[in-house]
């Protein structure tokens, strides 16, 4: 049974997850953590609670999604998974990032590729790789569809979408993105937001604003 536990790191308030199953195998999911006092908060929790990371992965490469990747590929030994669309997001954040006030920053490469229809394990447990742009042009989720999952990142929040006047962004490639990969889920799907509390894919098919559908 897969596990979620998520922390809001930054300024950005971005939510970092640590995901887990029975083995402790665990997979943290954009780390946002810069400050030392937010690092020492991710890895008490993975001590205490007896964990294995074995893999990093960014749904996307904005700043505040990527803060920790140094850190936490260090820190575990691991290796960081990306969309290849966006490789070029990752390697400007060393560029911007000061301007945001993270002049500490520490740029990462990444090791391997997701692409559409991978599939992501951990312990007895896996993620299909979705492949989400609009928000980024490499923006992919984490969809467990027999638990009914979802990492969303920042493609759909709890009555609202990630913002596409950003770098890559485009609003027609997004709603796109979220009719043709999200709302087709089962309702109950729970989508774990990249920012904010999380939601459901019949809640939002039902009311949201920007790309609510009609039954």
């Amino acid at each position: 049974m897969i596990q979620i536990h998520n922390f809001v790191f930054n300024p950005f308030y971005e939510n970092t997850y640590v995901v887990y199953d029975e083995s402790k195998e665990a997979l943290i999911i954009d780390p946002g953590c810069y400050e030392d006092t937010e690092r020492q908060e991710l890895t008490e929790f993975i001590e205490n609670e007896g964990l294995k990371v074995t893999k990093l992965i960014n749904t996307h490469c904005h700043v505040d999604h990527v803060l920790g990747n140094a850190f936490v590929k260090k820190k575990y030994g691991v290796e960081l998974y990306v969309h290849p669309e966006d490789e070029a997001t990752l390697r400007s954040v060393e560029v911007y990032a000061p301007a945001y006030g993270f002049s500490d920053y520490t740029k990462t490469e990444p090791d391997q590729w997701m692409n559409e229809g991978d599939v992501v394990t951990f312990g007895t447990s896996s993620f299909e790789v979705f492949f989400t742009p609009g928000h980024a042009p490499g923006h992919v989720v984490l969809v467990n569809k027999e638990q009914k999952i979802c990492i969303g990142g920042d493609v759909l929040f709890d009555g609202s979408i990630g913002r596409t006047d950003l770098p890559g962004g485009d609003f027609d490639t997004l709603i796109q993105s979220i009719n043709e990969k999200l709302f087709v889920l089962d309702d109950e799907t729970v989508v774990y937001c990249g920012h904010g509390g999380s939601t459901t894919i019949g809640k939002e098919k039902a009311s949201n604003p920007f790309c609510a559908v009609k039954k």
